[in-house]
């Protein structure tokens, strides 16, 4: 990875953080994206001791003008980029709207990385062949896409509303794979597993049950260098070259639910997402 500008968002803590220091390990230029300027700060030093000299760059997925800001202060940067790993993601105990007037899981989780993916496609074609990585989950099992009700006006889960969003993730990753056949770009997801990680724990909405039940079993749960691993693998084997669409998990090859395999409704959301967030 030596030379390579890799770009990973949600890196202030666990897979994200994880997956960042070990990009700077083996070499890659990391660029860290996250909400909380102090943890930036603290991930970027970290990772100028490991040789990695990129600017740490803060934004709030919940805006839709925030993730265009980024990829400009990432352009304006690195005009060309090797690889884009999508990892920033939430959980909200209480349904609530982003910035834009949409259900904050979808927007955060999916809508964002959809849209900083646009933005940043060109300087993803010019570091050819690049890759682009999305962190999704197997809390997609159970969901399908309400197409008429996404916002979830109508009936709201915490869980039901992540796991929406995680199959948009494999959703997303399958219509963009199509879309880069022949240009020397791959999309591919993954399950990380179920990481001890800081994810909701901060969420005001999430009750001191919820909290105990979290840290409970979070005794069980993998590390977030264990949950990061496949991130690395997509990133940067060679085995890998020219795959592109798939779902991975514990760098292998993982089928997804029915829901997630279907290609229909992956372009009707891709049409969806392009309006949603202002994009041809």
């Amino acid at each position: 990875m030596q030379g390579k500008v890799v770009v990973v968002t949600g890196a202030t803590s666990g897979i994200g953080e994880s997956a960042a220091l070990q990009l700077a390990d083996l070499g890659a230029t990391v660029v860290p994206v996250g909400r909380d300027a102090k943890r930036l700060e603290r991930v970027g030093a970290e990772l100028r001791k490991r040789g990695s000299e990129a600017e740490p760059l803060q934004a709030d997925f919940a805006s839709q003008d925030e993730v265009r800001r980024l990829a400009g202060d990432v352009l304006e940067r690195h005009p060309r980029i090797d690889v884009l790993v999508n990892n920033a993601g939430s959980i909200f105990f209480k349904r609530a709207v982003s910035k834009d007037g949409y259900e904050m899981t979808f927007a955060v989780n999916h809508l964002a990385p959809f849209l900083l993916t646009h933005l940043l496609l060109a300087a993803l074609q010019r570091g050819a062949p690049s890759r682009i990585v999305t962190t999704a989950s197997n809390a997609h099992l159970r969901a399908k896409i309400p197409f008429d009700d996404l916002q979830l006006t109508r009936k709201y889960s915490p869980m039901g509303a992540y796991g929406i969003s995680k199959l948009a993730n494999i959703l997303f990753t399958r219509a963009l794979a199509r879309r880069l056949e022949g240009k020397a770009v791959s999309a591919t997801c993954l399950h990380p597993g179920f990481v001890r990680t800081n994810f909701g724990a901060n969420n005001k909405d999430m009750g001191a049950v919820l909290k105990a039940i979290f840290r409970l079993v979070s005794r069980f749960a993998r590390t977030p260098e264990k949950g990061a691993e496949t991130v690395i693998y997509l990133a940067t084997s060679p085995e890998l070259h020219g795959e592109s669409g798939g779902y991975y998990f514990d760098c292998k090859p993982l089928s997804p639910s029915a829901a997630a395999q279907d290609d229909d409704a992956a372009e009707r959301l891709w049409q969806v997402s392009e309006q949603l967030v202002g994009v041809a």
